[in-house]
């Protein structure tokens, strides 16, 4: 199914983010918790492709497999900063042979060996080059507190615009942490004639290590109340887990509340934190964990 259809639907969607592992050893493991994740009947699942592709050859294998054996929508990503544009073809081919409908193309970070390729300067080339000879749905994303390397929100929403017009049919936000940030930056593309659907990239922080690796890599602001919450319970793992859980639950009923209707959970290949969440706003979605046909 494509994701544009699951987000035309009148209702709230909730979807999970999961990871491929980054050795074949570790696909058994990965394979058992995005099993349990997917048994929690998210409208989809998205697989992330490592930096400079580092997990590239098993972005596709989880996607299908989630697809092929437990029937979910799946959303495979692509980064573009370490390939070519053969190298976009040939994922590109294996994603359409294997069935599957929908890709998140992105530019990806950096890789550690700092090795990339030119044939793409930007997402938006890359969306560009995808909808110019493939039929899938295409995702993107964006940040409502400005990508690092943009020199001002408004060149940061121009490069956004750009992405939509080169064919993303939604996009997914950066995490963050007040959600007012969120509404001021949906207030702001709306002016400049963004319209597709825009999803609430929630990360449920479940420990204080988390936390300081996501803002170094983001720059997200993090609000004091949170802050408060990883202080006071971030050297105890088991009440830091359940406090990041509702945090990120409130998190998502204030969106809900405020008319944010596409919610996506980071869920970091954690199946006991995707359940709590699922578990704490099911009466809002209308379905609780595993109970959706």
């Amino acid at each position: 199914m494509r994701i544009s259809d699951v987000l035309k639907q009148d209702r709230v969607t909730l979807s999970f983010e999961v990871f491929p592992p980054k050795k074949a050893d570790g696909l058994d493991a990965v394979k058992e918790a995005t099993e349990k994740i997917s048994a929690l009947h998210p409208d989809f699942m998205s697989i992330t492709y490592g930096a400079g592709g580092s997990t590239s050859r098993y972005t596709v294998e989880v996607a299908a497999h989630l697809h092929d054996v437990y029937g979910v929508t799946v959303l495979p990503h692509l980064t573009c900063i370490s390939s070519t544009r053969a190298d976009t073809a040939m994922h590109v081919r294996e994603i359409q042979d294997r069935g599957l409908e929908n890709i998140m193309a992105l530019r990806g970070d950096i890789p550690a060996d700092g090795l990339i390729e030119h044939d793409y300067a930007h997402a938006c080339d890359l969306i560009a080059d995808i909808k110019s000879h493939a039929d899938l749905c295409i995702g993107g994303a964006c940040y409502p507190e400005g990508h690092p390397e943009s020199a001002s929100r408004e060149e940061d929403i121009r490069h956004l615009r750009e992405k939509v017009d080169a064919g993303c049919d939604f996009l997914t936000t950066q995490m963050f942490f007040d959600n007012n940030i969120l509404y001021n930056f949906l207030y702001r593309i709306r002016e400049k004639g963004i319209t597709v659907p825009v999803l609430a990239g929630i990360m449920p922080i479940t420990n204080a290590k988390q936390l300081s690796r996501s803002v170094s890599l983001s720059g997200t602001h993090v609000p004091e109340r949170f802050r408060s919450i990883v202080d006071r319970f971030g050297s105890d793992p088991a009440a830091m887990t359940q406090a990041g859980i509702i945090y990120a639950s409130e998190q998502i009923i204030d969106l809900i509340a405020n008319g944010i209707t596409h919610i996506h959970v980071y869920s970091m290949n954690k199946p006991a934190v995707a359940a709590g969440i699922m578990q704490n706003i099911s009466d809002i979605l209308g379905y609780g964990p595993g109970s959706r046909t």
